[in-house]
């Protein structure tokens, strides 16, 4: 069976070490102004020290420099392509043409990583790329497993192919509209385009015990939420997936928090580990259990399995967590008091889970007693009232620096 990268998102080097952590085989980083996340707190030194401790544990990096730059900001593009060139990363991830010509004649010796950004969605497109010096392919996540397979059986064999299996998607970047398609079939990207987004609409609700009563859906400061989608989810997937050849299998989500890279990243990994040692036995609804934990959306297989799955949308637009939310971290392991940096409110009686990395089932335990940080004296309660404020408690497993803990609601 061909070993399958886990790839991960890193926002910060701190959590690219939670991503390398719970089994991440690399992250895909970046500054915040060249890579599509200006969010991101990622600066030029964080970058120089994701990539060390990276290959300091055999581990990868791969920078993101996806932007559709325009002429201003090709100063610092070269200025970074030059910085890349002595880092070494093990791939820069691009989409503008230009942008791609620039990393070619300033960092020559790193591999090029042809972003999702760039719609690649045939084998003509993957063979333009890889004939322009790429070395891996980010396919589109439009695409299904029919046209992935057809893909991997034709493609050169050193060009490598990476997927998108979990994280948010969306339905357009800038000029590239998926919505006529996905309400007229008329895809704008093949100059069909119905302009969608020029009608009006719209909207009604009717309830199910009043057929045929429909009542207006007025919107709010927040706007009415039709084009948002739910999250991607392929862990059903996974064995389709590894069998097929696929080199990497991506995560998204560089801004979201360090409990959700550990929850997800955890499955994933075990997931790949468990259908590798008995692949006869892949029951993946154990790994669905731990992700749907830290779900901020509903979930889909896009257009994976079929492209006329119409289950897609999140017509809410709201992203919460009824049952679950970040607890702490550890920072430091001890036999009789270990200190937690909290990340929720914490109070005695409260249900944890500690997420272990590899292993798929969390050690659940509950709070009997706090600690004062600084005093060490007993406490009910505790919310965090500063950055990095801490907590003392009993854990009922050793630990180590960095494991997640989340809290059941």
């Amino acid at each position: 069976m061909k070993e399958i990268e886990l790839l991960a998102p890193a926002g910060s080097f701190e959590k690219a070490k939670i991503a390398f952590l719970y089994g991440a085989d690399a992250v895909y980083a970046g500054t915040s102004s060249l890579s599509l996340r200006t969010r991101a707190d990622m600066k030029d030194n964080d970058l120089e020290e994701t990539i060390k401790y990276a290959h300091s544990i055999g581990k990868k990096v791969y920078v993101t420099l996806n932007i559709f730059a325009w002429y201003e900001k090709y100063e610092e593009i070269i200025e970074m392509a030059k910085k890349l060139e002595v880092l070494k990363p093990d791939g820069i991830i691009a989409a503008d043409g230009g942008v791609i010509e620039i990393l070619k004649q300033y960092a020559p010796s790193v591999s090029i990583n042809v972003s999702t950004q760039a719609n690649i969605v045939s084998l003509h497109s993957a063979n333009f790329w890889y004939k322009n010096g790429a070395k891996r392919m980010i396919m589109a996540r439009e695409m299904n497993k029919e046209q992935l397979k057809y893909i991997m059986e034709n493609k050169p064999e050193d060009m490598e192919i990476e997927i998108f299996v979990h994280g948010a998607i969306c339905f357009a970047y800038s000029g590239r509209c998926f919505l006529s398609d996905f309400l007229a079939c008329r895809s704008a990207n093949l100059g069909d385009c119905a302009q969608s987004c020029r009608w009006s609409y719209k909207l009604y609700a009717e309830e199910k015990n009043n057929p045929g009563e429909f009542m207006p859906i007025e919107t709010n400061e927040y706007g009415t939420s039709i084009f948002s989608s739910k999250d991607l989810c392929l862990i059903k997937e996974i064995p389709e997936i590894i069998d097929m050849g696929v080199d990497s299998i991506k995560i998204e989500g560089r801004l979201k928090t360090e409990y959700y890279l550990a929850s997800v990243i955890n499955a994933y990994r075990n997931a790949i580990d468990d259908y590798k040692k008995d692949p006869e036995n892949y029951d993946y609804k154990k790994y669905l259990k731990e992700l749907e934990k830290v779900k901020t959306r509903g979930l889909t297989t896009f257009y994976f399995n079929e492209r006329n799955n119409k289950n897609i949308q999140e017509y809410s637009g709201r992203q919460y967590n009824e049952n679950y939310e970040f607890g702490g971290k550890v920072v430091e392991y001890k036999e009789e008091l270990s200190t937690i940096e909290i990340k929720n409110k914490l109070m005695v009686g409260d249900t944890l889970e500690i997420i272990v990395p590899n292993q798929i089932y969390p050690v659940t335990f509950v709070i009997e007693e706090l600690y004062s940080e600084d005093t060490n004296e007993p406490i009910s309660e505790i919310s965090p009232g500063v950055k990095g404020q801490k907590v003392k408690l009993k854990l009922p497993i050793k630990c180590e620096k960095d494991w997640i803990i989340r809290r059941k609601k």
